[in-house]
């Protein structure tokens, strides 16, 4: 009895162990921005509705992102971004799949700030990419908080702009990724 009472509580530990492994957000930002330089209109957006998930055991890491969650300053350009350039209709997200590089350099049981290098692959309008960008785990009371800042050449990605509006949006946008990942509940 006290031999099987053993196991239950060793295994029940284990999947404890397992499951607090996983972080997990709903609530994650993406800041886009291709305003080009000699543009008078700011070609930005934001999107506060990506999914995120991060295993601590092995750095495995995925973002997915709606498209059409990005939303601008004005609509038309909204409209413009989802019909004209991303066709959010044909292509609905956009998704990275990969892995913290240097996993074992960070500590997720214990507090601090650690430099990190993500590598996988980024899909964005149907199109997948080799990519790889500098980024911070902030470790804080259980929870960890992640930030990266890469840029996408957006002709990489199938992405054409017009001649008529070539001098306003840049050929490359600037992403910026903020996430508060919360352990993963079973």
């Amino acid at each position: 009895m006290k031999k099987s009472l053993f196991i239950f509580l060793l295994g029940t530990c284990l999947l404890n162990v397992a499951n607090a492994q996983k972080f997990f957000t709903k609530t994650g930002r993406i800041d886009f921005n291709a305003t080009a330089p000699s543009s008078p209109e700011n070609i930005q957006a934001v999107n506060r509705t990506v999914t995120c998930v991060l295993d601590a055991a092995n750095g495995n890491m995925q973002f997915a992102v709606l498209i059409k969650g990005f939303t601008f300053e004005r609509a038309l350009m909204q409209e413009h971004f989802n019909e004209n350039y991303m066709e959010s209709d044909k292509f609905p997200k956009a998704e990275f799949k990969g892995a913290v590089a240097n996993n074992a350099a960070v500590n997720y049981s214990k507090d601090g700030t650690y430099a990190v290098t993500v590598k996988g692959k980024l899909t964005i309008h149907g199109q997948t990419k080799d990519v790889e960008a500098p980024g911070k785990l902030v470790v804080q009371g259980g929870k960890i908080n992640t930030t990266a800042s890469f840029a996408v050449l957006l002709a990489d990605y199938g992405v054409s702009i017009p001649g008529v509006v070539a001098d306003k949006i840049n050929k490359t946008a600037k992403i910026e990724v903020a996430c508060n990942l919360e352990p993963l509940k079973s």
